[in-house]
């Protein structure tokens, strides 16, 4: 894997430590960085971790992916290394602050690449069409339109699902996985999940997860690939099937055999054959289920 550079990139009452692989350039507190090469061949991939995650999440995608890639990842608002920054945490400002990354980092052909609640955040930034956008990979997200499940009383359940580390490990081990994290990535999980404030923890559960985004869905027109896991109980492919599909109609759905919700933790070669077939580059046989 090659090396990573931080980029600090301004945004709404601060900045984020932005890690980028591939030569990207930007600005940061005291001026411009190097000049971003143009953007030839495949595009950048820039990524979008879930509720509980951090820029850590998709380290074990980013390792599969060919040393040249052009890769995009950082902490969202309120999470980890960007826990003190202001709120409010909802999805437009987390949209404001993908808009704002891609714009300092020059990122002039890009995909979007976010798990879960991070693809909800993508879709809003697609619905605005902004310039370079070349496609989603919407990685087990949250759909457009929130399904019948999610009530007031799953809502206010959810938000003290990361009240402590017990709290996080119950439903770690038999909600968001369909089989036991190593547990070196298991206690990085745990580590993320707590490492949020207060606003950004609850404003997910109580109100993100339950916005009805239907409109912003409808305006997307760049390629779409949705990855759902067979086994995935926060968004099982039927639910993205009635929920996400119609709204998206040209979106492509794949089902990835045997895996739970964290699909970038479980089944990061999946992950990332998705993403080589979408960045024309070849996948090996039967890395992606169908």
């Amino acid at each position: 894997m090659s090396t990573e550079t931080t980029r600090t990139v301004p945004v709404r009452g601060g900045f984020l430590d932005v890690r980028t692989r591939g030569g990207l350039g930007g600005t940061g507190p005291g001026g411009p960085g190097p000049a971003a090469p143009a953007d030839t061949g495949a595009p950048t991939l820039v990524f979008l971790h879930y509720w509980g995650g951090s820029a850590a999440t998709w380290d074990a995608v980013v390792e599969r992916l060919p040393a040249t890639r052009r890769t995009v990842r950082y902490d969202q608002r309120g999470w980890g290394a960007a826990r003190e920054l202001p709120g409010p945490h909802d999805l437009d400002a987390l949209a404001d602050d993908l808009a704002a990354v891609v714009t300092a980092l020059g990122t002039r052909r890009y995909v979007l690449v976010g798990h879960s609640m991070g693809g909800k955040v993508a879709q809003l930034l697609a619905a605005r069409r902004p310039s370079g956008l070349a496609g989603l990979v919407l990685v087990a997200p949250a759909p457009p339109e929130p399904p019948a499940h999610v009530t007031e009383e799953y809502r206010q359940a959810l938000a003290h699902a990361y009240d402590s580390a017990q709290d996080v490990g119950t439903p770690l081990d038999h909600v968001l996985t369909a089989a036991p994290l190593p547990e070196p990535v298991r206690a990085g999980v745990v580590r993320d999940s707590l490492a949020a404030g207060t606003q950004a923890r609850r404003e997910w559960p109580l109100r993100g997860i339950a916005r009805n985004v239907t409109d912003a869905a409808r305006r997307i027109d760049v390629p779409v690939t949705v990855l759902a896991g067979e086994r995935d109980q926060v968004e099982p492919p039927h639910v993205l099937r009635d929920h996400l599909l119609p709204y998206i109609p040209h979106a492509r759905l794949d089902v990835v055999p045997g895996a739970g919700h964290l699909l970038p933790l479980e089944a990061p070669d999946a992950v990332a054959a998705s993403l080589r077939v979408l960045t024309g580059e070849r996948a090996e046989v039967g890395e992606v289920g169908a």
